[in-house]
C-alpha cells in the first residue's frame, strides 16, 4: 500500500524496498479487524449510501430520534456547537436538499459546528447518534464534509475508511448526462429498449453495413481522444456487461479477485462517460478536459484541503507539528505546475496570470448538476470583474492581497501582540503560506481570517452572508480546478509564495555538497503515456428500490461509468552512486520541461518553479558503488485507483460473517497524488523534459510516519511524522539558483522524452470491424 508523502505538493515519493540498503517503515505483523471495528466501518458505509435518499435503517432512525443536543455526550461543547444548536432551533440551519459550498462563509460556520459535534463526541455510540441525526437534517454536502473531517482527525477512528469522494458525490465529478441517465434508469424499460435497438441495428449491420459505417464516420469525424465510443459505434447509454470481459480491459480494483467475487450474481451495467466539450461557448482549453476534470486530480485537491481545513486551528485540533501552511502552498504549487506541463505538451502556452484589469477570453460551462437538481453556474466568454456588482466584496479581498504583498516587500512586520516576524528567514514560509490561504493560524488580528474565501464567493456570485446559494464550481474544493480560470487566479496567489522564496539567499556550494558522494549515472526506461479505461461505481445514484437481507444492503445491480483517462506505462530509474564511506542519505528526483512556450531552452535558475519532485527515499549507502532500481509504481506519495464503495462494503460484510477477515494493514489512505497523472500526455515523437537528481544527507529528526499498527485512511495527519526529513518542501529548488554554486557532484541531470501512444487510430476511417460493440481487445498488440 502506498503511503502518504509528506512533501505534498512538491510530489514526494517514499521509501519502499528496492535494494537491501533502502530503509523501510517499521513493519508489523498482519492484524485483522475485530467485530467492534467492523461494526464501526459498516455504520460509516451505510450512513453514506445513496445520500440523496432518506435514511432507511430503523436502528439509525432511532439514533437520530434519540439525539437532543445533550452536552453530556461530548467531551467539549464549545461556542461553535452552541451556535450550530441555536441556528438549528431557529430554523436557520442549511437543510437537506440545499447546495453546500465549503468556501461560503455562512456554510463554513455551520460545518465547523457540525464537525465539532462529530469530533468531540465522547464515544462511537454518541457519534452514531449525532451522525444519524445530521444525515436526516442537514445539507448532504455539509454532512459529507463534516464526516470526512471527523474520520481524518479523530484519533479513535484510526484505520476506518470512507468511499472515494467521487462515489459519495458523483454529481460533482461527472457530467449531467451520466447523472440523469443513472437516476432515471428503469430495468424493465431498459430491456424493451435494448430489444428494439437490437432489431434495428441488426438490420443496419447486416443489410447496410458498408453504408452505415461510412455514414457513422461522417458523424464522428470531429471526435476527441476520450470520446472512444463514437469510434466504436456506441451511444451514451447503459449497456449490460460481461464480468469476465470487463476484467480483461479493466484497471485498478476492477481487475482484482475481490471485485470478481463481490460481483458474482450481480448485474453489471456500463455507460460511456464524456468530459465537457464546447457547447455554448468556444473554449480551446476544452482539449484539456481529460486532465482538469479527471476525478483523481480533483480528489487530490479536495483531500489536501480536508487534511487541514482552513477554519481549523492547528493547536486546537492537534496538528501543529504538520506545517499546515507549507502543506497548502505546496499542494497548490503541484496543481499549478502539473497543469502547466499539460498545457505545454498540448502547445497551449504558459498559464496566463489573473489580473483584475484584464478580460479572461474563454468561458466555461462545467455541465454539472447538483444533488439538489440545480445546474451549476457557468462563466461566460470575455469574463472580467465588471460582470458582478458587489464591488465592496471585490475590494475587500483585493485590499488584503495587496497588504500581504506590501509586507513581503517590506521584509518584516510586527503583530498586534508585539511579535516581530522576519520575512527574510526560510522558516517564515509558514507565516506567508498561512497569510495566502487565510486559515485559522493567521494569528494577527490585523488581518481578516478567511479573507481568501471572499474572492471565491465573489466569483461565484454569492453575497457575504447569504445562506441559500446556487451551485457553482468555485465554492467547493473538488470542483474549483475544473475551470481553467482557477489556475490563472491561483497563479497570482502563488506568485507571492514564489517571490518570498526568491528573496531568500541562494544555497552555497558548501551547503549542497555531500563530500565523498558522487551520483555518476541514472538510467531511465521509456516514458510512455496512453489513454486507458477506468470504471467508477455510480450505483449510489439509482432511484430504484433498495434491497435488504438481515439488515444489510444487497447489491443486485452495479452501475459503472466507463471513461478514458490518461495513464502511463510503469518506468524505472536506475541509479549509480559512488560513496567513500557508509552513510544514510535522502535521494530526490525532480521532473520538469526543457523549454518554455516559445521552444526556448531555459536554465534551472530561470525555470526552477516548473520542476516537481517525483521521487524521494532514504537509502543507506555502502562504501564503493551503489546501484538502486526505483519503479514508478513504488513512488511513496502516489496512489492507485481507489477501492470502490461496493468492494469495501462487501469486504466488511464477509468479515462480519466470518468468511474472510479484514486486514487492517491494507487500509487505503485518503490522500495521494494519482499515479496515472505523474507524466504529461507528451507527443508521439517525444515531448522533451528534464530529470534532476540530488543526493543529500539524511537529517530526519524522528521516525517518519507510519509507525502505527496499520496504514491509515487519515494518512498520518497530526502525527508530526509525515515528512521524510526536515528539509523545506521542494528542496533544493525552494531558493534562487546560482548555477556556478548549485551544480555539485552529488547531483545529476538527464534529458528525457515523454512519448504518447494513440491506441484509438484503429477505429478511424471505418477500420473497426465490430462497429456497434465495445472492443474488449482495446489494448491488444499495443
Amino acid at each position: 500500500m502506498k503511503l502518504l508523502s509528506a512533501f505534498i505538493a512538491s510530489i514526494v515519493v517514499g521509501c519502499v524496498l528496492v535494494a537491501a540498503q533502502i530503509l523501510e517503515p517499521t513493519q508489523h505483523e498482519v492484524k485483522y479487524a475485530d467485530r467492534a471495528f467492523l461494526q464501526k466501518q459498516k455504520f460509516l458505509l451505510e450512513i453514506l449510501h445513496r445520500l440523496e435518499s432518506p435514511l432507511l435503517f430503523a436502528k439509525y432512525l432511532n439514533y437520530a430520534a434519540d439525539f437532543h443536543f445533550d452536552k453530556n455526550d461530548f467531551v467539549v461543547y464549545d461556542e461553535h456547537m452552541v451556535q450550530f444548536e441555536t441556528a438549528y432551533k431557529a430554523g436557520y440551519i442549511l437543510p437537506r436538499g440545499e447546495f453546500f459550498g465549503a468556501l461560503v462563509k455562512s456554510h463554513m460556520t455551520q460545518v465547523w459546528g457540525l464537525f465539532n459535534y462529530f469530533y468531540y463526541a465522547k464515544d462511537f455510540e454518541a457519534f452514531m447518534h449525532v451522525a444519524s441525526w445530521a444525515r436526516m437534517h442537514v445539507s448532504e454536502g455539509m454532512f459529507v464534509a463534516a464526516l470526512t473531517l471527523a474520520v481524518i482527525h479523530r484519533d479513535d477512528f484510526e484505520g476506518l475508511m470512507l468511499p472515494p469522494i467521487y462515489e459519495i458525490l458523483p454529481q460533482h465529478f461527472f457530467t449531467s448526462k451520466l447523472i440523469y441517465e443513472t437516476e432515471k434508469f428503469d430495468y424493465n424499460m431498459w430491456i424493451r429498449q435494448i430489444m428494439y435497438e437490437k432489431e434495428y441495428k441488426d438490420f443496419l449491420y447486416q443489410e447496410n453495413r458498408d453504408a452505415y459505417k461510412q455514414h457513422a464516420y461522417i458523424y464522428t469525424k470531429d471526435w476527441k481522444t476520450w470520446q472512444w465510443w463514437k469510434m466504436m459505434g456506441l451511444g451514451e447509454q447503459w449497456y449490460t456487461e460481461d464480468m469476465t470481459k470487463l476484467a480483461d480491459i479493466a484497471v485498478g480494483n476492477y481487475k482484482t479477485a475481490r471485485f470478481s467475487n463481490m460481483a458474482k450474481g450481480t448485474r453489471i451495467f456500463t455507460m460511456p462517460t464524456d468530459y465537457t466539450r464546447n457547447i455554448e461557448y468556444y473554449n480551446e482549453h476544452s482539449k484539456l478536459s481529460y486532465f482538469t476534470e479527471d476525478v483523481d486530480w480533483n480528489s487530490y485537491w479536495y483531500y489536501a484541503n480536508m487534511d487541514y481545513a482552513y477554519f481549523m486551528n492547528s493547536t486546537k485540533y492537534n496538528f501543529a507539528a504538520d506545517r499546515r501552511g507549507e502543506h497548502w502552498a505546496n499542494a497548490l504549487k503541484t496543481m499549478l505546475t502539473r497543469y502547466q506541463w499539460e498545457r505545454l505538451s498540448q502547445e497551449l502556452g504558459e498559464t496566463p496570470e489573473y489580473s483584475a484589469e484584464s478580460v479572461f477570453e474563454h468561458g466555461y460551462n462545467p455541465q454539472l448538476i447538483s444533488y439538489n437538481g440545480i445546474q451549476f453556474g457557468y462563466r461566460q466568454n470575455d469574463f472580467d470583474y465588471m460582470h458582478y456588482t458587489d464591488f465592496d466584496q471585490f475590494n475587500r479581498f483585493i485590499y488584503y492581497y495587496k497588504r500581504v504583498t506590501l509586507l513581503l516587500e517590506k521584509g518584516h512586520f510586527m503583530t498586534k501582540n508585539g511579535t516581530f516576524i522576519d520575512l527574510r528567514r526560510p522558516e517564515s514560509i509558514e507565516v506567508m503560506a498561512n497569510f495566502m490561504e487565510g486559515n485559522a493560524d493567521l494569528f494577527d488580528s490585523h488581518f481578516a481570517i478567511y479573507w481568501r474565501i471572499f474572492s471565491h464567493m465573489y466569483f461565484a456570485g454569492v453575497d457575504a452572508n447569504q445562506l441559500h446559494v446556487l451551485p457553482h464550481i468555485f465554492v467547493n474544493h473538488e470542483t474549483m480546478f475544473r475551470d481553467p480560470f482557477t489556475y490563472s487566479y491561483y497563479k497570482r496567489f502563488y506568485q507571492v509564495i514564489y517571490k518570498f522564496n526568491s528573496l531568500l539567499p541562494a544555497y552555497t556550494r558548501d551547503e549542497l555538497l555531500l563530500p565523498g558522494v558522487r551520483l555518476t549515472d541514472v538510467q531511465v526506461s521509456e516514458l510512455m503515456t496512453y489513454f486507458d479505461f477506468s470504471h467508477f461505481d455510480v450505483s449510489t445514484l439509482l432511484n430504484d428500490e433498495t434491497l435488504f437481507i438481515e439488515d444489510t444492503y444487497v447489491f443486485d445491480k452495479i452501475f459503472l461509468a466507463r471513461q478514458q483517462r490518461l495513464n502511463h506505462k510503469p518506468f524505472t530509474l536506475d541509479y549509480t552512486i559512488e560513496a567513500e564511506q557508509p552513510q544514510k542519505v535522502v535521494v530526490r528526483a525532480f521532473l520538469g520541461p526543457c523549454y518554455d512556450q516559445n521552444r526556448r531552452a531555459l536554465s534551472l535558475a530561470e525555470y526552477r518553479e516548473n520542476f516537481i519532485e517525483i521521487d524521494e527515499f532514504i537509502y543507506e549507502l555502502v562504501a564503493g558503488k551503489n546501484t538502486i532500481k526505483r519503479d514508478s509504481r513504488d513512488f511513496y506519495w502516489t496512489i492507485d485507483d481507489r477501492r470502490t464503495y461496493a468492494e469495501l462494503y462487501h469486504a466488511v460484510i464477509i468479515a462480519l460473517g466470518g468468511e474472510k477477515p479484514l486486514e487492517l494493514n491494507v487500509t487505503q489512505q485518503h490522500w495521494g497524488f494519482p499515479d496515472r497523472l505523474l507524466l504529461p500526455q507528451g507527443w508521439a515523437k517525444g515531448y522533451p523534459m528534464q530529470l534532476f537528481f540530488f543526493v543529500a544527507p539524511y537529517t530526519g529528526p524522528h521516525v517518519r510516519y507510519p509507525s502505527y499498527e496499520h496504514s491509515s485512511f487519515s494518512g498520518g495527519v497530526g502525527s508530526g511524522k509525515r515528512y521524510i526529513d526536515n528539509k523545506p518542501f521542494d528542496y533544493p529548488f525552494d531558493r534562487p539558483i546560482i548555477e556556478t554554486e548549485f551544480l555539485v557532484p552529488n547531483m545529476f541531470m538527464k534529458n528525457v522524452k515523454v512519448y504518447h501512444e494513440l491506441l484509438e487510430e484503429k477505429y478511424q476511417d471505418g477500420k473497426y470491424e465490430n462497429y456497434g460493440t465495445f472492443d474488449y481487445t482495446y489494448k491488444e498488440n499495443n
